[in-house]
This record gives structure tokens, sequence and C-alpha cells, in this order.
């Protein structure tokens, strides 16, 4: 079984999306975590209302640091947006995802977050089929 960890600064918004959607999509095909680089005090309320749209529920997940343990011994890390940087960690492939910012467009509040939960569905669903084929 893979592993992956969804790393983003706070782990309030785009990394809790992440692991919330590859749980949500990949079932107990995928251990699936996440964490933040600086982690923040709690999920983003947009984020999660967001998810809930379409029946994800990551309500119960809260911010968490990088555990250095569990980084080695994931198979992947996918970093959400360039602030979030991981050390490379030996036989740990590490990637990067640009993910969509709407509010650059003057976008913002719960269009905000829609736009940002399709762009990282999209990705995690790819992820999937590559982590499962």
């Amino acid at each position: 079984m893979s592993s992956v960890l969804f790393v983003c600064v706070k782990n309030g918004g785009k990394s809790q999306m992440a692991a919330g959607l590859m749980r949500h999509l990949a079932g107990d095909r995928v251990q699936v975590h996440s964490a933040g680089t600086r982690p923040g005090t709690a999920v983003n309320e947009l984020s999660a209302e967001s998810l809930r749209e379409i029946g994800v529920d990551i309500t119960g997940e809260s911010p968490k640091p990088i555990d250095p343990d569990l980084l080695r011994s994931v198979d992947l890390v996918v970093t959400l947006g360039s602030e979030a940087q991981v050390e490379p960690v030996p036989g740990v492939r590490i990637i990067n995802w640009d993910t969509d910012e709407p509010s650059e467009r003057g976008i913002d509040g719960i269009e905000r977050m829609r736009l940002v939960r399709d762009d990282i569905e999209t990705r995690v669903r790819h992820l999937l089929a590559d982590l499962t084929s």
C-alpha cells in the first residue's frame, strides 16, 4: 500500500483538503497523512465547508507538525504551494503542487475555496490513479 504525506505551511487548508479528498477517494488503498511546516491552530472553516459540499468531512482534523519518523516512512510527500519546504529524505519522493490561487484574481471567500478544492481534487484523482495503477 502506498503512503502519501500532504504538506502546506499551516496544515489548516490545502494540505488538509488534499488529505481529506484522498481519504475519501482512495478508501483503504492509500495511507494518507497531512502536516504543516509551521502548523496553525485550526482547520480553515471555509476549506472544511467547501469539502462538506461534496461529502468530505475534515472537521475532526487539526493542524500538526511534520513527524520526522513519519516523513522517513512515507513513499511520497506532496507540498502544496511553494512556501512549504520539506528537506529531502533518502528514499522519499517529494513533489510540489502549485495550486490555483483565486485570490490573485480577486476571488475570495467560499468561491475561492471551491476553486481551490476543485483544483486539488483533480490533482488528487490523478495522483490516486498513479499510486494504484
